[in-house]
């Protein structure tokens, strides 16, 4: 099921957090609350309810953290070694795309967690054609910001 929604839970703590180590303390923090809550998630049914279930949990568990961590900053050590992934252009997109207005914002990112376009347009409240062609303006603006940097 976590193989199912790892779009969903990358995405939302992804939202909470530039950093991406502290992105997957996020992601880990989010799987552990999501175990514990097992029984509660395994007893929906529903697809689309799970995956709201899944982000409610998965957005409160990153805030709760994030609180946590804001009341005691542990900056890291010098010698601290970097991972070797480079993220950049994955930060820079994900940069472009806090900057949308909502309901573009969650839109895009609805649409990077494997969303179809009808549950989109469920949830803003629009048709899935109305869904389909925002999506496209969207990423017209989001190339054209992307070919000016």
């Amino acid at each position: 099921m976590m193989l199912r929604y790892r779009g969903l839970l990358f995405s939302v703590c992804r939202r909470y957090s530039g950093d991406g180590m502290e992105v997957d303390d996020l992601l880990q923090e989010t799987m552990l609350a999501l175990w514990n809550l097992r029984e509660q998630l395994f007893s929906i049914t529903l697809a689309p309810r799970q995956a709201a279930w899944i982000w409610r949990v998965a957005r409160s568990t990153c805030i709760d953290l994030r609180r946590k961590r804001s009341n005691d900053p542990a900056p890291l050590p010098d010698d601290y070694d970097v991972p070797e992934e480079d993220h950049t252009l994955h930060d820079a997109l994900h940069e472009l795309i806090a900057q949308l207005p909502e309901p573009d914002r969650t839109i895009v990112t609805m649409h990077l967690e494997g969303y179809e376009y009808k549950e989109i347009g469920h949830r803003i409240g629009m048709n899935k054609n109305n869904v389909g062609v925002r999506l496209m303006r969207i990423k017209e603006k989001l190339r054209e910001q992307w070919n000016t940097k």
